[in-house]
């Protein structure tokens, strides 16, 4: 990162900090996104644009806890190295810039694009939440590829006059040739779907709810297709399946007016496991030719984001993944894989074949690292797995408890635990293993540990904060015996 840009983006005071101390603090993600410093949590106005990938964020330009909410941005070639930029949108006028979505207008449909490429009349349009002691919907454009905005004259472009009405997601109906809103009525566990020609006059269409989770208020709502089916994506705080924070989904169809959901009311579906998976939002207008359906979520939960013991910054977002509808048992169920090009990150690499666990343990005696990469085969009868970020009193398992059917991340002992009673403690999802065997795929960051089963049909995304020197990498196994079919670990490198 140039300390030039740094400048730019957090003043003068900041640039007497030499360009290599940063990203380098104790517990700083090395290949997660986080800002250079200050308070980070929704995902907003995720959309891919003449070759780069936007991410806006929540950000609170002045303090390291939530407050004066205002639109973070960053843009990345590939989802891994990112570039700051300046603050895309900010609080004023006391309004604050609450969570939302962007959208190419490639052919100009809202009149707000000036394109001077008279073969390309597209623009970017962001789709937000003001709030202002209540909460409406507006837009602001974009002529530059992102680099500066203008709020739109006109806002707000939906005003329900409700406290509660938020988080719009965005995307265009080619079928029905008009745009579709879904955005939250929280207090009603509901979201609702609105249309539009023009991005700026909106017709209500039909709502959904309640249905699934139900006991916290419903946020940051998500429709797209994937293969042949629509997935509703609906966040949920408090009520989590790990506690607190976390996103539940639901799958059916999408007639252009009203979602229909192929599972019964009651039933819940979770898209993680963990405690620290949150404001899912996935990426709009990536080419056809790419065909890929990208998310991210905040990488933390309610009930102690404020409370993390990092510093200069406070939160991050998950490692992007890719999503894929596939048959479970009996039933659809949405997976999650680590984006491909995180593999560029790989560096040193140890593989060892079907051994047990003294045999794989004498070849990781010597590992050691904050940051790395884990694909194995496990075989138990029982429990097994792996001490991550293993130290002489710390230590986070991951691994799979057969008698239960479940994989799981216990992080009671991980480092820091005590900066509030929500966050020690053990997370599981259920899984299906044939012959007592199962496939883990895990990537531990300085901070985090995000764990994918079975080619991500049970995914477990949970923070730590070890000592530096907890850096150890051990397998395990408790009440019988077990046996590593495989394992390969890459170390990773840092995307800063």
């Amino acid at each position: 990162m140039k300390k030039s840009l740094i400048c730019m983006v957090l003043g003068a005071s900041f640039c007497m900090l030499d360009a290599a101390e940063l990203y380098n603090e104790p517990f700083r993600p090395q290949f997660h996104f986080s800002p250079a410093r200050n308070w980070t949590n929704d995902p907003n106005g995720l959309v891919f644009y003449q070759g780069e990938y936007h991410l806006f964020y929540q950000y609170n330009p002045f303090g390291d806890t939530w407050g004066h909410m205002s639109w973070g941005h960053a843009v990345s070639p590939d989802l891994v190295h990112w570039k700051h930029l300046p603050v895309a949108l900010a609080e004023e006028n006391g309004e604050m810039i609450f969570s939302g979505s962007a959208v190419v207008d490639w052919h100009n449909s809202s009149g707000l694009c000036r394109n001077p490429d008279p073969r390309d009349p597209s623009c970017l349009i962001a789709i937000y939440t003001g709030n202002s002691g209540h909460q409406s919907q507006s837009i602001a454009f974009s002529n530059d590829r992102g680099r500066t905005w203008t709020k739109y004259k006109g806002n707000p472009v939906i005003d329900l006059g409700l406290r509660d009405f938020r988080d719009p997601k965005v995307f265009w109906d080619e079928p029905r040739h008009r745009w579709i809103m879904v955005a939250a009525l929280p207090a009603d566990h509901k979201v609702r779907f609105f249309g539009s020609s023009d991005l700026m006059r909106w017709t209500a269409l039909s709502d959904f709810g309640p249905a699934g989770a139900t006991s916290g208020a419903w946020e940051c709502p998500d429709l797209f297709r994937l293969q042949d089916r629509w997935v509703l994506s609906v966040n949920i705080n408090p009520g989590a399946i790990a506690g607190g924070s976390g996103n539940q989904y639901f799958v059916g169809q999408f007639d252009g007016t009203r979602f229909t959901n192929d599972h019964p009311a009651s039933q819940t579906l979770w898209a993680d496991y963990g405690k620290d998976f949150y404001a899912s939002q996935s990426y709009s207008d990536i080419p056809p030719q790419d065909g890929r359906r990208i998310w991210i979520g905040w990488l933390s939960n309610w009930l102690y984001a404020n409370k993390e013991p990092t510093h200069p910054w406070r939160c991050g977002q998950s490692i992007p993944r890719v999503l894929r509808l596939e048959k479970i048992g009996n039933s659809i169920r949405l997976t999650q894989e680590p984006i491909a090009e995180l593999a560029s990150l790989r560096g040193e690499h140890l593989h060892l074949g079907p051994a047990n666990v003294a045999e794989a343990n004498l070849r990781l005696r010597g590992f050691q690292s904050e940051t790395y990469e884990l694909i194995a085969e496990i075989e138990t009868a029982n429990e097994a797995g792996f001490k991550l970020r293993k130290g002489p009193s710390e230590e986070t398992l991951a691994g799979y408890d057969a008698n239960r059917t479940e994989v799981f991340v216990d992080r009671t002992r991980s480092g820091i635990v005590n900066f509030s009673r929500d966050f020690p403690g053990r997370h599981a999802g259920p899984v299906v293993a044939a012959n007592h065997r199962i496939r883990l795929r895990i990537f531990v960051d300085r901070s985090s540990v995000e764990l994918f089963a079975n080619d991500g049909e049970t995914v477990i995304s949970d923070r730590i904060f070890p000592s530096p020197t907890s850096n150890g990498l051990e397998v395990y196994a408790l009440g019988g015996s077990a046996r590593v079919i495989s394992l390969d670990v890459w170390k990773l490198r840092s995307a800063w």
